[in-house]
């Protein structure tokens, strides 16, 4: 399907409104239940794609007491607010990602982001692993279809934390041999994103424009349809 067969088809009949706070709030009880878990990447794309499958599914993200949406960082705050995210609720279609934080350096004494390229990283890939597997379980009970979606690219030179471009693709692998053994389906945003990081990423920087949010949105709603 092309896409812009595929966003009319996700848009026919239905009248949209852009304003994030109306697409958090909106629910169809006819509708299937989607949960997008994520860090700052996802809570780009989330209103992007409940705009594009509106009508099509209620798309929902764990969001905070002020109403705000959360970033659900990485697999060592994964494991411990899993729970808490998937709450009592049927879901039909759980899209999660982590990895973004996992790789970053933390500073040991105070446990936040650092700079120092001597300081350890969040999680190492074994401890990542071990937790993705805590994850990916826990989200099979709930019978919901999973899909993961692979870390973007980390561009050169990114400081406040500090991370590793070559340790994605690293930290990408160790979750797919996860998903793998698991039989969970891959939303590959890494390599979606990486032919056209100066189009859509901003400079020296992990997160990306609204027009790339947009792109990955596309690219996650088109997945889940899969499912729906």
């Amino acid at each position: 399907m092309r896409r812009e067969d595929f966003i009319k088809f996700c848009l026919t009949g239905v009248y949209i409104f852009i304003i994030p706070e109306f697409l958090f709030a909106k629910k169809d009880d006819d509708l299937p239940d989607v949960l997008l878990i994520g860090d700052s990447i996802s809570v780009g794309y989330t209103p992007f794609v409940q705009e594009l499958l509106m009508g099509k599914a209620n798309v929902f993200r764990p969001m905070l007491d002020d109403g705000k949406p959360e970033n659900c960082s990485g697999t060592t705050n994964g494991v411990n607010e899993i729970d808490r995210w998937i709450g009592h609720k049927k879901w039909n279609v759980i899209h999660f990602n982590f990895g973004l934080h996992d790789l970053k350096h933390v500073d040991p004494k105070t446990g936040e982001g650092s700079s120092n390229p001597n300081h350890p990283l969040q999680a190492d890939i074994m401890q990542y692993s071990k937790n993705m597997k805590l994850i990916v379980r826990r989200l099979k009970s709930t019978g919901a279809k999973l899909i993961f979606a692979t870390t973007t690219p980390v561009p050169n030179n990114t400081t406040n934390p500090m991370r590793e471009p070559e340790n994605v693709p690293k930290y990408n692998k160790a979750a797919l041999k996860v998903m793998k053994n698991e039989k969970v389906t891959v939303n590959d945003l890494y390599s979606f994103a990486l032919p056209k990081l100066k189009e859509i990423q901003r400079p020296n920087n992990v997160h990306f424009t609204e027009e790339g949010s947009r792109e990955l949105a596309w690219e996650v709603a088109k997945k889940i349809l899969q499912f729906l």
